[in-house]
């Protein structure tokens, strides 16, 4: 065993050149990978209650599980969010926006944001006191209706909805209020207005609120599949009956409204290589589905609004990337980058651990051969004529040697070789004794 020890160390010695090589390969390695993802990111969210807020929440809750910090910031809505992500200065680089923001704003600011997707719908309601009499949105202008605030989401589905049909809301004066939210619920059970719009998810606590309400009713939006021709941004959505409050049979019957998607948009702060985390995690949150929305169905590629990154595209088509299903993120998004430089190392490496064997064994018969060069030319070198004196200093040398090749050491395959140098040293040494001596019968040696 300790020879096999010996023999292994002779081979390293003999092969430690390859170490500066691998040296040189891994550092360019690190030097060309990319560096691994930041595993945090900050997100506009909404106002506090809001469903944009309560799905940051849940996002955030199940992102920390995988150690990624998601902060959240609040915000008035999908405009302000709009406009965070489009200021550098802000620190924002994941938001939601509400699908129709991109008319808002220019060529150069469409370009700046990507989209991952489309994580939910975003239904409008419009409930109204129980016996108001109407059946179209034009037979409420006259009423008394909450709209929402000029810069809210609601306005942005709202008024190209109610400009398709001529109405301006501009032009209704007093009647039409901007009104959200709370407030705009509050006024409507207290008789205050005829009715308000909403934009919120069925579960949320404020429809739910006012569809238990007795002096309350859903007013159906009729002709959606026209809506939905002449505003692309814009969907049916089905709601069957009873479907927001069985005890109180809201809405009274089935029928459809519009709504919106929420979509999950960044910018160029955004490192894309988290996409994948931030969308399958999204599928955990939407994994249960909610009243709107079947279990599996969302988020959805939606490329109409905001240009996709690819590696949004990417998850939507196939999945995530094979390696972070079955590895946590921070390992898989690692060993992703290192294995595009890894392989083509392998490669390189390859060729360099085959010529290390040739390379060993040069090197090994080179301690031996080495010598014989010397012993061939010694053996040219002296005849009769040589002086005595310059004969006893080369078998002096010669039998220096003798004790420097007993120090040698190499692997046993190669110890004969050695054993045949010993030989033919003793057997100079001897020639030139008998030179000294002035005997002529001993055969020239020829290596």
């Amino acid at each position: 065993m300790s020879r096999f020890f010996q023999d292994l160390s002779i081979m390293i010695r003999a092969n430690l050149w390859l170490v500066p090589v691998l040296g040189a390969l891994v550092a360019a390695l690190f030097y060309f990978v990319a560096p691994p993802p930041p595993m945090s990111a900050t997100m506009s969210t909404g106002a506090a209650g809001g469903g944009y807020h309560a799905f940051a929440l849940r996002l955030q809750e199940e992102l920390a599980r995988e150690h990624f910090e998601l902060k959240l910031v609040e915000s008035s809505g999908s405009v302000q969010n709009a406009e965070r992500l489009l200021d550098k200065d802000s620190g924002i680089n994941l938001a939601l926006l509400q699908s129709g923001q991109e008319r808002e704003l220019d060529e150069q600011q469409r370009q700046s944001l990507h989209s991952l997707g489309a994580v939910y719908q975003e239904p409008l309601w419009l409930f109204v006191r129980r016996h108001l009499q109407a059946d179209t949105l034009q037979d409420l202008t006259e009423r008394r209706i909450a709209i929402g605030s000029p810069a809210g989401g609601l306005r942005l589905l709202l008024e190209p909805l109610l400009q398709s049909i001529g109405i301006d809301t501009d032009s209704l004066g007093g009647n039409w209020q901007p009104f959200t939210g709370k407030k705009a619920a509050e006024q409507l059970l207290a008789a205050e207005l005829d009715g308000a719009f909403f934009m919120a998810p069925a579960e949320s606590d404020l429809i739910q609120q006012l569809a238990a309400h007795p002096e309350v009713r859903l007013f159906p939006i009729a002709r959606v599949n026209a809506y939905e021709h002449r505003l692309p941004f814009v969907q049916g959505i089905d709601v069957s009956r009873g479907l927001l409050s069985l005890p109180n049979d809201q809405p009274a019957h089935d029928m459809q409204t519009l709504g919106a998607q929420a979509l999950l948009v960044v910018n160029n702060q955004f490192h894309p290589a988290i996409a994948p985390l931030i969308l399958a995690t999204a599928q955990k949150v939407m994994a249960d589905g909610s009243l709107l929305e079947a279990p599996g169905d969302w988020p959805r590629a939606d490329p109409q609004a905001f240009d996709m990154i690819a590696e949004a595209d990417y998850f939507h088509r196939k999945g995530p990337p094979l390696l972070q299903r079955y590895l946590p993120f921070r390992i898989a998004s690692l060993a992703d980058r290192y294995i595009i430089l890894v392989i083509p190392l392998l490669v390189v490496l390859f060729p360099l651990f085959k010529i290390a064997g040739p390379v060993y064994r040069w090197r090994i018969r080179a301690r031996i051969y080495r010598w014989y060069k010397y012993l061939r030319d010694i053996d040219k070198k002296f005849n009769r004529n040589t002086l005595p004196e310059q004969l006893n200093e080369e078998i002096g040398r010669l039998q220096a040697l003798q004790n420097e090749l007993a120090k040698v050491e190499v692997p046993l395959s190669y110890t004969h070789e050695l054993y045949e140098l010993h030989l033919h040293v003793r057997f100079v040494i001897r020639r030139l004794q008998e030179l000294k001596e002035g005997r002529s019968d001993t055969p020239e040696f020829t290596g």
